[in-house]
């Protein structure tokens, strides 16, 4: 199966891998970068996803493994990554450059899956992931 995640180049503390598309812009959040109408739509969308996309229970917990999630290449993994309009288009519109990583096999050890993604800890060394500049 294909796995991929879409992130910035920036590394989180937590898990010293690039930081995930929601993340980011939840950092453009905390820093008041938003205009006031587009914190209300992250907000929107937030609970949206929240609803549809299950929150893995690790980060209940602060993520102690550093894990990372990747989407799967499925119809469910793809059509959840194809609403997350707004926030492609809060990183395209303050300068935050996405990369895609892609690999064809497991990336790490799997804590956790869904219809939609798994999370994984300790990324292999020998996986082979393809990284490129996300086209908006």
């Amino acid at each position: 199966m294909k796995y991929f995640r879409v992130h910035t180049a920036d590394m989180a503390w937590i898990t010293k891998q690039p930081r995930g598309l929601f993340t980011a812009i939840g950092k453009l959040v905390d820093a008041k970068t938003l205009t006031e109408e587009e914190e209300k739509e992250y907000w929107k969308n937030r609970e949206y996803f929240e609803k549809v996309l299950p929150v893995p229970p690790f980060y209940e917990q602060g993520n102690p493994d550093g894990a990372i999630t990747w989407f799967k290449d499925t119809p469910q993994g793809n059509d959840i990554f194809r609403q997350m309009t707004f926030y492609r288009a809060m990183a395209e519109k303050y300068g935050l450059k996405l990369y895609i990583s892609e690999c064809e096999e497991l990336p790490g050890t799997v804590i956790y899956e869904d219809d939609f993604q798994i999370a994984v800890k300790d990324q292999r060394e020998d996986v082979k992931i393809i990284v490129s500049e996300l086209m908006m």
